[in-house]
C-alpha cells in the first residue's frame, strides 16, 4: 500500500514588491523622484501623466501595479491646483488597477497655509486631506507641515518629516564663523521654531516684533455690517464687553544682533516682502551678513528680484520644491536635497520597519 504522504499546506508568500511612480506631468518637477529611485536602487514606475487640449488631467499606468505597494512622489509646482489633480487621478488610476496600499510622498502639502477657519473662508486643508482619502492613498510622507496639528485631518497615518538636520549642518559646514551667528525669528508666531534651531546649534535668539502679518490681518468684511432690522424676544438689554482693535507697535528687534550674522529660518519663503523688510531691520542693527533658512522655497512672483536687490546675502532652501529658474535669476538662492531621508523613509515604510530612527531627538514642540 502507498504510504500517504503528508503535505505542507503553509505556503510561502513572498513579501509583496513595491513601485515609485511620479505623477507629475513637468519634467522639472520628476527630479526629486529620480534622485529618490536612484537612492533605493529602483527604477521609476512606467506611466505616462498629461493634459488634455481642453486642460483635462489624464494618466495612464503602463505596468502592472497589483497586489504591490505604491509610492506616488509628487513635487508641488507653481501650478498647485494641477499637480493636485495629477496626484488625485493618478492615486485613484492605481487604486482602480487593484494596487495594495497607495502611499503618496509629497515634500510640501499645498494649501497648508489655510488650515485655520477665517470669517466666513474654509478650511481647504482639511478638504484635500478628505481628497485624497477618497481617491485611495492609505498612507502619506510630507516634511515640515506648516502646523503639526494638520496631521489631524487625516483618516490615515502621516509621517511628517524634518528638514532642520540639513539646515543645520548646512549652517554648520557652509556659514564661515556662525559660531559669531544669531537665530532670528521674524514674526512672534516663529519663534518656537527659531528657538528649535537655537538650541541645537548652542546660539543666541532674536525676535522681530511688530512687523505687519497680512495673512492674520483682521480684515473689514460683512460682518461689521449693521445687523438687519427684525422682530425679537430675546434679551434686549444685553451689551457685550467690545474686543478691543489690535494696534501694531513699532517695528523692534528683542536680542542683541549687533557684529553679528543673522540667520533667520521658517517652514516657507514665498512671499519674501516679509524676510526683505526684516533684513533691512537686522541691517539698521548692526548685523553684517544675513541668512534665510526655509524648508520650501516656494519663491513666486518676484521673489528672485526682491532677494537680489535686497540686503539678503544668501537663501537656502530644501529641493521639496522645484526652483531651478528661480536660481537662474537669482544666484543668491543655494538648495539643500533631502532625497536622502524621503528614501529612508520609502525603505522603512516598505520593509515593515520602525520610523523612528527618522526623528532622532525631535520632540513634540520641534
Amino acid at each position: 500500500l502507498a504510504v500517504p504522504v503528508k503535505l505542507n499546506t503553509r505556503m510561502n508568500v513572498a513579501k509583496s514588491a513595491y513601485r515609485v511612480f511620479s505623477a507629475n506631468s513637468s519634467a522639472a518637477c520628476t527630479e526629486l523622484a529620480k534622485k529618490i529611485t536612484e537612492r533605493l536602487g529602483v527604477e521609476l514606475g512606467k506611466s505616462v501623466v498629461f493634459q488634455e487640449s481642453n486642460r483635462e488631467t489624464r494618466v495612464d499606468v503602463k505596468e502592472s501595479v497589483r497586489g504591490q505597494t505604491i509610492f506616488i512622489i509628487q513635487t508641488i509646482p507653481r501650478d498647485v491646483n494641477t499637480a493636485i489633480m495629477e496626484l488625485l487621478v493618478m492615486a485613484y488610476a492605481l487604486k482602480t488597477s487593484c494596487a495594495k496600499n497607495i502611499i503618496g510622498v509629497i515634500p510640501y502639502f499645498p494649501y497648508s497655509k489655510q488650515c485655520k477657519m477665517r470669517k466666513r473662508g474654509s478650511i481647504v486643508c482639511k478638504l484635500l486631506a478628505s481628497m485624497l482619502a477618497k481617491a485611495g492613498l492609505t498612507h502619506i510622507i510630507t516634511m515640515d507641515l506648516h502646523q503639526k496639528e494638520i496631521q489631524g485631518f487625516f483618516s490615515f497615518p502621516v509621517d511628517n518629516l524634518r528638514a532642520s538636520p540639513f539646515l543645520i549642518q548646512y549652517i554648520q559646514e557652509e556659514i564661515p564663523d556662525y559660531r559669531n551667528a544669531i537665530i532670528v525669528a521674524k514674526s512672534p508666531a516663529a519663534a518656537k521654531r527659531a528657538q528649535s534651531y537655537a538650541e541645537r546649534l548652542r546660539l543666541g535668539l532674536a525676535v522681530i516684533h511688530g512687523e505687519a502679518q497680512c495673512s492674520e490681518s483682521d480684515m473689514a468684511d460683512g460682518r461689521h455690517s449693521p445687523p438687519c432690522v427684525r422682530n425679537t424676544t430675546g434679551h434686549t438689554g444685553l451689551e457685550l464687553p467690545l474686543m478691543m482693535a489690535k494696534e501694531k507697535p513699532p517695528i523692534t528687534v528683542v536680542g542683541d544682533v549687533g557684529g553679528r550674522i543673522a540667520i533667520i529660518v521658517d517652514d516657507i519663503i514665498d512671499d519674501v516682502g516679509d524676510f526683505v523688510a526684516a533684513a533691512e531691520i537686522l541691517k539698521e542693527r548692526g548685523a553684517y551678513k544675513i541668512y534665510i533658512m526655509a524648508t520650501h522655497g516656494l519663491l513666486s512672483a518676484d521673489a528672485p528680484r526682491l532677494i537680489e536687490e535686497s540686503a539678503i546675502d544668501e537663501v537656502v532652501v530644501t529641493n521639496t520644491v522645484p526652483h531651478e529658474v528661480q536660481k537662474l535669476q537669482c544666484p543668491k538662492i543655494k538648495t539643500v536635497d533631502v532625497s536622502m531621508i524621503l528614501a529612508e523613509a520609502i525603505r522603512r515604510i516598505h520593509n515593515g520597519e520602525s520610523m523612528a530612527y527618522l526623528f532622532r531627538n525631535i520632540t513634540v514642540d520641534d
